[in-house]
């Protein structure tokens, strides 16, 4: 059976979602991060950045929520075979981590990316329901589960300018898996 490690309050539940969203079983292994389990040689055999996520199936071991995502629609998901689609799920999951997350989440950058960064959003979802399109994919967990952490992380930023956005952000926590493994 798959094993998923996170810590409590960590990416991992980005993952456990996706999960749940295959309908994949899997056994969640909670490190305890604040007495180092995450440290210890056993761990460090799987991650050796000491971070979670990270998962085993089988033989195969992976860290990084991205990359994790995009391994998992890969093996459990229903995709296309085409390229580009694949490779417009990966510019997704990418958006998510490294421009999204930074410029929402680092503070010396907010000011400057979110407005930009939310304004595109906001265009391209007031056109479709998911990232792809109808379809709901591995990209809304990417960027949805990154923008569901706004209102609980930055109770200060105002998403009221960007009403597709809110729109989508609704869609994508009603969602049962999302309640399932996101909520605490």
């Amino acid at each position: 059976m798959l094993k998923l490690y996170g810590g409590a309050f960590s990416r991992a539940a980005i993952v456990k979602w996706y999960l749940a969203e295959l309908d994949v079983p899997f056994e969640f292994v909670l490190l305890d991060m604040k007495n180092g389990e995450h440290k210890e040689p056993e761990y460090l055999a799987i991650n050796p950045f000491a971070k979670v996520p990270a998962i085993v199936d089988g033989d195969f071991q992976l860290w990084e929520s991205g990359a994790i995502l995009l391994y998992l629609a890969e093996k459990y998901g229903n995709l296309p075979n085409s390229p580009e689609y694949k490779a417009t799920l990966v510019q997704w999951v990418l958006f998510a981590n490294a421009t999204l997350g930074t410029g929402v989440f680092v503070e010396a950058n907010r000011d400057r990316e979110m407005p930009r960064l939310m304004t595109a959003l906001n265009s391209i979802l007031a056109n479709q329901a998911f990232l792809l399109g109808e379809e709901f994919t591995v990209a809304d967990v990417a960027v949805g589960s990154l923008l569901a952490y706004i209102p609980i992380m930055l109770k200060e930023v105002d998403l009221s300018p960007y009403p597709a956005v809110l729109d989508y952000m609704k869609r994508v926590t009603e969602r049962p898996a999302f309640q399932k493994a996101m909520q605490p």
